[in-house]
């Protein structure tokens, strides 16, 4: 064989390399391309997740001195159990205070139920006195009248020589005292009439205090009456109990320290109610809906553990609308940034029972946009 001859079957072997490569690389370009089609492609995900839950914040509901701690950060408490205490001793002395207004309150309205009677006694007894000063004024207005006659008839006589200035003088004493009493009368009438108008008003003012009430309905016992009921809630609240199940977090209350209503003590970490935040970019969201599926891992576990989980819903705005200094888009030069949307996924509760997550840990998740109707 010509050396020409070895040259020409050499290009030719290579030309049969070079066009089986090209095959090769098409179908494989095809398969890619296919295999995105029909599959990759129906399925977003990211690094960009991490577990999340709403963690319970600890805070007393009344004022006073931490007596015991009863819990330490990473302790698994039940929904009710002890956490802290409080010192009971001002919360017991305002229950007992309050216990003795409400006792208090409820002799004041007995008072007023009594008075009730009495005041109406004391307005039949003015009646009669009012009655008595009228008989006594129409008594005086008599002597009066016959007096002024006699007074008269012996002045007219007098004038004559019939009657002698010594029965004179005895008619005009007569007179003037007479007047005198009708004066006297006519005030006992008037002062009889005022203090029956008093014992009236007294009686109305005391009615008031009892009207359309019995003894357990009036205002001023039911005020009492909630205020001890108060009293007694406020040294309730002096033990502060787990509100859901968790672990412990953020514990800042110490022993002996003086607290107020509203201040932190500390957190629980709900993680049977874990759920994932995956802050997706926009571009990957079209085809996303509540309901879809979601294959997720943990860093933690790695993919030896797979997570089942649903979208659950969307975030209201995305993360920079919600940062502490959004950007202001509409002043100097601009630039296009993507934007990512937190997507809420749901956890199942037996998978976070056999594998928990804590707070923050990173999360892969891949949705399964199939189902996109």
């Amino acid at each position: 064989m010509t050396e020409t001859n070895l040259v020409l079957n050499k290009e030719q072997r290579r030309k049969k390399m070079l066009v089986g490569l090209a095959g090769v690389v098409g179908l494989a370009a095809v398969g890619a391309t296919a295999y995105w089609g029909l599959y990759a492609s129906k399925f977003v995900s990211t690094d960009n997740a991490y577990a999340a839950v709403e963690i319970a914040q600890v805070t007393p509901s009344v004022s006073g001195t931490i007596g015991e701690v009863l819990v330490t950060d990473t302790q698994a408490v039940k929904r009710g159990d002890l956490l802290v205490k409080i010192d009971p001793t001002d919360a017991k002395l305002a229950l007992a205070q309050a216990e003795a207004d409400l006792g208090r309150a409820i002799r004041r309205v007995k008072g007023f139920v009594a008075n009730d009677g009495s005041l109406s006694a004391q307005i039949a007894a003015r009646d009669a006195d009012e009655k008595r000063a009228a008989a006594q004024l129409r008594s005086a207005e008599a002597d009066f009248e016959r007096a002024r006659i006699d007074l008269q008839r012996r002045e007219a006589l007098a004038a004559s020589g019939s009657v002698s200035g010594d029965e004179l003088t005895r008619a005009q004493n007569a007179f003037a005292s007479a007047q005198s009493n009708l004066d006297a009368a006519h005030a006992a009438a008037a002062q009889a009439r005022a203090n029956r108008s008093t014992a009236l008003s007294s009686r109305e003012a005391n009615a008031v205090l009892i009207a359309n009430s019995t003894e357990e309905t009036n205002p001023e016992v039911a005020l009492a009456r909630a205020r001890r009921d108060q009293a007694a809630v406020d040294l309730e609240r002096t033990v502060v109990r787990a509100p859901v199940d968790g672990v412990v977090a953020k514990r800042q209350v110490q022993l002996g320290q003086r607290v107020q209503a509203g201040m932190p003590l500390l957190a629980i970490v709900p993680v049977q109610e874990m759920h994932v935040d995956a802050n997706y970019k926009e571009v990957q969201l079209e085809k996303v809906r509540i309901g879809q599926p979601v294959k997720l891992h943990a860093d933690i576990y790695g993919s030896a553990v797979t997570y089942r989980g649903t979208v659950e819903g969307f975030s209201g705005g995305s993360g920079a609308a919600f940062s502490a200094i959004p950007a202001q888009n509409a002043t100097g030069n601009w630039i296009k940034v993507v934007q990512r949307l937190p997507v809420r996924i749901k956890l199942d509760p037996k998978e976070l029972e056999a594998h928990p997550l804590k707070v923050g840990l990173s999360m892969h998740a891949e949705i399964d946009t199939r189902n996109s109707n």
